[in-house]
């Protein structure tokens, strides 16, 4: 206790840095599931390809960083930014054409969904493991740490500031995107019921590839971040992040685009928390040992309203 409440700002300034990559990886969550009432376990191998992009990106570009002004780095981590999300949208639509929209046609279980979701998230991610590496791979840091803040006798770095106010800009422009465009209003509409927007002239294979295009952008935007918060990716390394965007998603309301950013920033205070308390070790497990209890006395969710339902 007492270490919690010694370094309870710099532990509140992590968990939220932490959380906010979470929310925006659980917004491809949110989206599938508020669209299909399915789950896409393959959203966390999307989330890595884009980290991949960005790695290639920046070591093809930013073999002089050291000597780059503040315009040429962020003229860099922009591009970085593209080519991420490019790739994890490329993914995600690739996902949705082969994994699901065939299953669809054909009035397939759910559980055959879940399946073949699973099935997409192994073989994207063993794909890269063979061809690429199996190893933990170097990313090029472009911004230099330093503190921007003190707060509380809590320093604030610059990434930390960067991290939390791009996941709001992204997440702040998907939520006006869905609430006020006319593509919104369509994916709002199959999200409340699919039969009736078809019969209101609303394409929903091309709503549905939208909604997975989306999730995919938002996943890169997070790969970059968490590439130069933490300076590495692997092949694997979506697994335990797409788990925890999963917890993420279901803490604030699977289906609510505005939970998903409220439970990723829960998660990871509490995450932090939890580990000051009972050690490091017992990280994820606190994770996990939340969304039991949240899903015991709120089933769905902190906020719990459905993407169907959402007004403008």
């Amino acid at each position: 206790m007492k270490f919690l409440i010694d370094n309870f700002w710099t532990l509140t300034s992590t968990g939220l840095t932490q959380g906010a990559i979470y929310a925006l990886i659980a917004l491809g969550y949110t989206l599938v599931y508020g669209v299909l009432q399915l789950i896409n376990f393959a959203h966390s191998e999307v989330f890595m390809v884009g980290s991949f992009f960005a790695m290639w990106t920046l070591n093809a570009l930013a073999s002089h960083e050291g000597h780059a002004g503040a315009l040429l780095i962020i003229g860099l981590l922009v591009l970085a930014g593209i080519a991420a999300m490019i790739g994890s949208g490329i993914t995600a639509l690739f996902v949705e054409f082969i994994a699901y929209r065939p299953l669809r046609r054909r009035n397939a279980p759910r559980l055959v969904f879940l399946i073949s979701a699973i099935g997409a998230s192994i073989a994207i991610s063993e794909a890269f493991g063979i061809f690429i590496s199996r190893n933990i791979l170097p990313v090029p840091q472009l911004v230099q740490p330093k503190v921007v803040l003190t707060l509380f006798g809590s320093q604030i770095y610059n990434m930390q500031v960067i991290i939390v106010a791009a996941s709001i800009v992204m997440m702040v422009g998907l939520d006006q995107f869905i609430r006020r465009t006319r593509l919104g209003r369509g994916v709002r509409a199959v999200a409340q019921d699919q039969d009736t927007a078809a019969l209101m002239g609303v394409n929903k294979d091309r709503v549905i590839a939208l909604t997975f295009l989306l999730g995919g952008l938002m996943a890169g935007g997070a790969a970059l971040l968490y590439t130069q918060q933490f300076g590495l990716t692997r092949f694997n390394v979506g697994f335990l992040l797409g788990i925890k965007a999963f917890t993420a998603a279901v803490l604030g309301g699977i289906g609510n685009l505005r939970g998903a950013l409220l439970g990723g920033l829960v998660l990871g205070l509490a995450e932090n928390y939890g580990s000051a308390l009972v050690g490091s070790q017992w990280r994820d497990v606190v994770a996990f040992v939340l969304l039991i209890v949240i899903l015991m006395f709120r089933p769905t969710g902190i906020l719990g309203e459905s993407l169907g339902k959402a007004r403008a």
